[in-house]
This record gives C-alpha cells, structure tokens and sequence, in this order.
C-alpha cells in the first residue's frame, strides 16, 4: 500500500457537536440495553444452541452488537468475499481498535491483542467475552503461551485472528508481517485467510481513523464518535490452503501482498 496524505476529518465544531448530541445517547443505549441482551445470551445452555445457520447463538449476539456499536459510529459495513468456515486463521492490517469490531461484526473469531486492550473500557471486556488471547508485548513467555494457545483452538476447529504487523502506523502503510505468528497455523495444517480493513471510499479515511501520534484510546474513541458517516469494507481474500505456501515466512508475504493489493484496488 502506497502512503496516502492525511485526510481533514470532516465538519467544523458544530457539525461535530451535533453528531456527539445524537451517537451519545446510542451509545448509551447500546451498552446499557443492547449489551445485558448480549449478557444474557451467553448464559448457559443458551449461549452454546445453534441457529439453524449453524452459528451458535452467543457468537451471532456478539457479531449484532459490534455490527451495532460500528453504526453508533456512523460506520456503513460492507462485506466482500466470503470467511472461511471452521478452523482458519485470519489475518488483518491494523489500523485502529474499530478493527477488531469491525472483524468481529463480520465472523465470530478470537483475536490477539495487546493486553492494554483488556483495560479498555467496553471494548475490553467484550473483547476478552469474544475469546480473545492477550498478549504482553515486548515478553517471549508471553508470545510462546499466545502461539501454544492459537494451536490448541485452531487444532479444536477454532478460527483465530491475528495483526501480523504487531503495532498500528498511522494508516499510510501496512507494515512488514512478522512470520512466527503464523506457526500456528503451519503446525495446525489450517488455512490462512487475508483480510484487507479499508476505511472510507477507497481507503480515504485509513489516517482518520487510525490511532494518532500519541492519541490515547480514549482520545481516538471520542475523536471517532465524533466523525462524519463513512463506509468500512472488510474484504476476505483468497485464502493460503494448507500446503499451498513454503513455510510461515512465505506464507506471510503472501498475505501482506494480497492485503496491500486489496487496499489499493479500486472499488
């Protein structure tokens, strides 16, 4: 992906008041009604009844309520291509923390994250409801516990998702893919999924989004509250089949490659 020039948010003080004065109280509503729904769902034994989709039924009210907070933030979600079903890992840029809502409103899947995560407000909490595995940064104790844990749910039939560039960048460019995250995978013989997260009419809103140059996540959560509507693609790419690639280290060149060929296509 080539780097793009930052882009202006769009409306003055006013505009931006009068969106803080309507997304507020959905907001509200989503967590203080909307989210006890979803509490309720995964109560057993009714969290672990299918749909007739196959889907179970806490997955299905995770995936309602992170499709509902992206509308809160005037997010219009368009899915292209299809995620692979069952035992599969899925791999994203990584632009802001909307990713993992983003991903999460499309196909029910445990991600990893950096434990700061686990703090957030909201997001946090559901965040570690949707299964997923934290990891401290920086600790190779911790990467090998994320790794052995990624193999034990992807050997179970479990899909995993992981942002192989380890950090955000502002949303000019995808950076390179580390390729221990994908021995999982190897080990688990699964296939890999590329998944492009392009925000805004061709990429245009990637730097609006993205985290800012010391912007804390709650700055980053009200500064997005407050943006003009705009439209979130998450495309699944061909997938890497077991077999296909030559080793974790192609197999995540391949998978950055599809990704940035994604986000820069047209459409």
């Amino acid at each position: 992906m080539t780097s793009s020039p930052i882009h202006a948010s769009t409306g003055g003080p006013p505009v931006r008041a009068l969106r803080y004065a309507y997304r507020v109280p959905m907001l509200l509503w989503h967590v203080f009604v909307h989210l006890p729904l979803v509490l309720l769902s995964m109560v057993p034994p009714i969290g672990a009844r299918t749909l007739p989709s196959g889907e179970r039924i806490d997955h299905r009210m995770i995936r309602w309520w992170q499709g509902g907070l992206m509308r809160v933030f005037g997010f219009r979600m368009r899915r292209i291509g299809t995620p692979l079903p069952g035992a599969t890992l899925f791999v994203a840029n990584h632009v802001s923390w909307v990713d993992i809502v983003a991903l999460h409103s499309q196909r029910m899947m445990g991600f990893v994250a950096k434990r700061e995560i686990a703090g957030w407000p909201v997001v946090g909490w559901l965040a570690a409801r949707g299964e997923t595995i934290f990891h401290q940064r920086g600790s190779q104790e911790s990467l090998g516990g994320v790794l052995q844990e990624m193999l034990a749910r992807l050997r179970a039939g479990r899909p995993v998702a992981v942002f192989p560039e380890g950090r955000t960048r502002g949303g000019t460019h995808v950076g390179p893919f580390h390729a221990r995250i994908f021995l999982a995978a190897v080990e688990a013989n699964v296939a890999v999924q590329p998944v492009a997260l392009r925000y805004g009419i061709g990429g245009a809103a990637q730097t609006i989004v993205a985290f800012r140059e010391r912007e804390s996540f709650f700055g980053n959560f009200l500064r997005l509250l407050g943006e003009a509507p705009r439209q979130a693609d998450v495309i699944f790419l061909e997938p890497i089949l077991p077999g296909e690639g030559e080793g974790r280290r192609r197999i995540a060149d391949v998978s950055r490659e599809r990704i940035v060929a994604a986000l820069e296509a047209v459409g």
